[in-house]
């Protein structure tokens, strides 16, 4: 048997196991740019909340009405 002319290929299996994980790779980097977002909007959101909150209460003390 002569190996030298033995060709050995990932073939179709290969391509497709590979294409797979690269999509998988893309939903997942998607998904979490998506969560990072919202992590950082929320945290934007509550910071405001806390300091307009904490004004909004100095003030009301400030004022004598």
């Amino acid at each position: 048997m002569n190996l030298e002319s033995v060709d050995v290929t990932a073939g179709l299996g290969g391509f497709l196991a590979f294409f797979l994980l690269a999509v998988a790779l893309y939903f997942l980097m998607r998904n979490m740019n998506t969560r990072l977002r919202r992590m950082a909007y929320r945290e934007e959101q509550e910071a405001e909340t806390a300091d307009g909150g904490s004004l909004r209460d100095e003030t009301d003390s400030a004022d004598p009405r």
